[in-house]
């Protein structure tokens, strides 16, 4: 059975972040990932996770100004040095918590926007920020987002990333498959992570519709828990989903399949 590692963005939001490890930990995940770690002093996030035995699954590059709608600023070629820094600024907090993988959210495109412009920007940056994560240990993710939830978001399907990845020529940038969103905008869940496992090294789920958790809407996670298993999935999955009813009262599925990590954020 996959890992299952708890998105504390999302699960726990009843205690303050701090305390979500804790939580974590009790509720039987052995792993966390969140969307970003820089609020807090990287020593204090390492100290909690060694206190409850966690492993840093993920968390993501900076993205910009995320209380006024930025979704990533990879697509930005005047952005570049803000990009470098935050990419450096990522490897410290990585490296500090024992983290082998940082996903890079791309951006918004502006209405109108030259997307070839856009596309050139976006390799450019991940084949630099690639480099610099290879020799610090760790794996570069991206990862499409549906166009429902944040519309224009640049990345949007698993082919789209694929030919961005092949465009770079690096082999240290991979994907970043999140089964919620990919539902929504794509479908054929089972055979495109199949073809494409050598290329997925992290999962993310949430049920849809309403992003809640497994068992509460139209996808078959029974079904994708053995079809991981069959294929030979080994790396982890997120639990990146908004509890229906509170975090406790959501981990059902996760108990019956015995033991889960949660998506720290």
């Amino acid at each position: 059975m996959p890992r299952f590692a708890a998105n504390l963005t999302m699960l726990f939001t009843e205690v303050p972040f701090l305390d979500r490890f804790e939580a974590a930990a009790k509720a039987g995940f052995k792993g966390v990932e969140y969307l970003f770690p820089y609020d807090f002093s990287a020593d204090e996030l390492a100290a909690r996770l060694k206190q409850h035995g966690l492993v840093q699954v993920l968390h993501n590059l900076p993205a910009g100004d995320w209380a006024k709608g930025e979704r990533g600023i990879a697509i930005f070629a005047d952005r570049t040095d803000e990009f470098r820094s935050g990419v450096e600024r990522a490897i410290t907090y990585a490296t500090a918590l024992g983290c082998k993988q940082l996903n890079c959210l791309a951006g918004i495109a502006p209405e109108g926007a030259d997307r070839a412009a856009l596309e050139a920007a976006f390799i450019a940056n991940l084949a630099w920020a690639a480099q610099r994560l290879k020799a610090a240990g760790i794996k570069l993710l991206i990862e499409a987002i549906n166009p429902i939830d944040i519309p224009g978001f640049f990345l949007i399907t698993t082919r789209q990333s694929l030919d961005v990845i092949a465009r770079t020529g690096s082999d240290n940038i991979f994907v970043q498959y999140d089964i919620y969103h990919m539902q929504i905008t794509e479908g054929d869940l089972a055979r495109t992570m199949e073809r494409n496992l050598a290329m997925i090294p992290h999962i993310q789920l949430a049920d849809n519709p309403g992003r809640h958790e497994p068992g509460t809407g139209e996808i078959n996670y029974s079904f994708l828990f053995s079809h991981l298993d069959r294929i030979g999935y080994d790396g982890w999955i997120g639990c990146e989903y908004k509890p229906k009813a509170g975090t406790s009262k959501s981990l059902g599925w996760f108990t019956a399949l015995g033991s889960l990590t949660a998506n720290a954020e």
